[in-house]
């Protein structure tokens, strides 16, 4: 029983050293029009990636829409204290967050070409950025159990669109065992099993 070496940034798969998290538009107005899932679920598992991201030490652009225009909230409080005070938080005017020039320069000055990609709608801000970031070499991981549409129908045909232009549609239990690969890795074996039980997905294990 001898694990290969840790692969790091050169990894084909996801690992925390050559991921980069963005969460975009969890706010009040946006969560509250959420028609394909329920709220509560929406906030417990969009919450709990945070705390994976946060837990592997992947960096986290964090992103709002129209806060200091006054027409919108920030980030909701939970998600934002869970992600990080000192993370700073880039509004924007546009819908969509690639052609913001701020978010943009973020996310490329992380040099990571995984994006662990989540937001609210999945049919505009979670689709608009993936599509641009795929056209310009990246890869893109929507989270698809943390992401939400105005309807089930919207969310679903979102997700068809952006796999259909390359993105590679990932779950919560999958992000986790990806990130966490091996029991031996030990400093992140008891994060790694409370996430799973958070999720749900252990106790369907046992």
């Amino acid at each position: 029983m001898t694990s290969l070496p840790n692969r790091g940034a050169n990894d084909r798969l996801l690992s925390p050293e050559n991921s980069v998290f963005t969460f975009i538009d969890y706010q009040p107005t946006q969560i509250n029009s959420i028609g394909s899932m329920k709220h509560a679920d929406l906030v417990k598992h969009v919450t709990l990636v945070a705390k994976i991201a946060n837990q592997y030490h992947v960096p986290i652009i964090l992103s709002t829409v129209n806060v200091q225009s006054g027409r919108n909230q920030d980030t909701i409080p939970k998600l934002k204290k869970t992600i990080g005070n000192d993370v700073p938080s880039y509004d924007r005017t546009s819908i969509n967050a690639w052609e913001d020039k701020d978010y943009n320069d973020a996310i490329k000055a992380t040099h990571r070409k995984k994006i662990i990609m989540l937001g609210l709608w999945t049919e505009a801000c979670l689709t608009f950025p993936t599509i641009d970031a795929i056209a310009e070499g990246y890869e893109v991981y929507p989270v698809i159990d943390a992401v939400g549409g105005t309807s089930t129908i919207a969310h679903e045909t979102a997700l068809r669109r952006v796999e259909q232009a390359g993105a590679h549609l990932i779950t919560i239990p999958q992000l986790i065992c990806e990130f966490q690969r091996d029991w031996n890795r030990t400093d992140t074996v008891p994060g790694f099993v409370q996430d799973l039980f958070e999720d749900g997905a252990f106790t369907q294990m046992q």
